[in-house]
């Protein structure tokens, strides 16, 4: 199963700051997320490739914001990893600058996808990203990720219990399941982004 705009996504440039990302146009959603939150494989399985997004077992290796061009409007963004990396504390902070910038000023970004393990309450970090994206009005949806690690039934908890602190406090943010060892919210997600990217799947038509 493979969706017609994402399995499309080529590697376009990585950019260490806001003046160095490509030009300000078109529709952009955003992948973020802790270093160890799955966000790499999440971006491997939306779109359908296997090494589109590096995946290592050294969180906080993506320090740079990378772009996937979809089409010619579109793209998916792999932003730095947060709460692991073990990098020099001026690049940290050069990084951090970058990835504040690039969220609160650029205009083609249409939507966060955040990414959270769904074993795990969410971070203070987590909540920070939740309290600023909602001063910036701009739309979060939450992949609770390794969503195949707990049984259905803690699972579904796990998600109730999200949901009914977004519905109070952050009301520009939405949540589902998601498991991309078994391809759990697949559909969901894709549809998700394909509403921030104003994008409506190719008709099949029936041969008669």
């Amino acid at each position: 199963m493979q969706h017609p705009l994402f399995q499309q996504a080529t590697y376009l440039k990585s950019a260490p700051n806001l003046g160095s990302c490509p030009e300000d146009v078109g529709y952009e959603v955003a992948f973020a997320g802790r270093s160890n939150a799955g966000k790499s494989s999440a971006l491997n399985v939306i779109t359908s490739q296997k090494s589109l997004a590096r995946t290592s077992k050294t969180p906080g290796r993506t320090q740079l914001i990378n772009f996937f061009t979809c089409d010619e409007e579109r793209s998916l963004v792999d932003l730095p990893g947060y709460g692991f990396a073990k990098v020099n504390i001026n690049v940290k902070k050069a990084w951090e600058a970058g990835l504040a910038e690039y969220i609160e000023k650029r205009t083609a970004l249409k939507g966060l996808i955040l990414l959270m393990d769904c074993r795990l309450p969410p971070t203070d970090i987590d909540i920070v990203m939740l309290d600023w994206t909602k001063a910036l009005d701009l739309p979060v949806h939450v992949l609770l990720t390794k969503a195949d690690k707990l049984s259905k039934n803690q699972a579904q908890a796990s998600l109730f219990k999200l949901q009914a602190m977004l519905k109070e406090q952050y009301p520009h943010a939405t949540a589902q399941l998601f498991s991309s060892l078994k391809r759990q919210g697949l559909d969901q997600a894709w549809a998700k982004l394909e509403g921030w990217m104003n994008y409506e799947r190719p008709v099949k038509v029936k041969a008669d």
